[in-house]
């Protein structure tokens, strides 16, 4: 089976989020982190951990790409514990039951979103729409025959090609006014 991991290419994740994720935490899409929130009145780094962030779950942080990668039915089954843990922790889950119940329900979606082979790496664009929230995904892989080079040089896209992200990140500007 294949699970997602949380990828950290640059340091960018680390001023683009509250809380950044750890490199190579069980992840999962964490849509549900959201579910209280109006995302149009989200700003800053709440709105980009909204549009565009895996939710790691080991630190509870932040990550703009995941990784596929090969995982064991016990890795699976430490993930849907944690994950439960966290549902209780973080996001008022009343009971174990329940919290197990809708982890395991994100697991299996995040299983669905890693059917590319290992080391495919997935990115997320999400938005609301009429109240409901939406969300995209997007593979970036080697394109055949390509030796390994810069991170960003060898990768290619696949996804909904009319589909573009509506908003720009100005990551240099971001890093500024941290730094003030």
């Amino acid at each position: 089976m294949k699970l997602l991991r949380t990828i950290r290419l640059d340091q960018s994740d680390t001023f683009v989020f509250e809380h950044a994720a750890e490199p190579g935490d069980w992840a999962v899409s964490g849509a549900f982190a959201f579910w209280a929130s109006d995302p149009a009145r989200l700003e800053g780094k709440a709105r980009s951990a909204f549009r565009s962030g895996f939710l790691g779950v080991g630190s509870h942080g932040w990550s703009t790409l995941v990784q596929i990668v090969e995982a064991s039915a016990d890795d699976r089954a430490g993930l849907v514990d944690l994950l439960a843990r966290r549902l209780i922790e973080h996001y008022g889950a009343p009971d174990m039951d329940a919290a197990r119940a809708a982890a395991e329900e994100e697991v299996t979606f995040a299983e669905s979103l890693a059917t590319q082979p290992a080391d495919t790496l997935v990115a997320v664009h999400r938005t609301c729409e009429d109240g409901e929230v939406r969300e995209s995904f997007r593979t970036l892989h080697r394109r055949e025959g390509a030796t390994p080079a810069r991170a960003f040089s060898f990768m290619e896209v696949e996804g909904e090609e009319d589909e573009e992200p509506g908003e720009q990140i100005d990551l240099i500007g971001m890093a500024g006014r941290e730094r003030k």
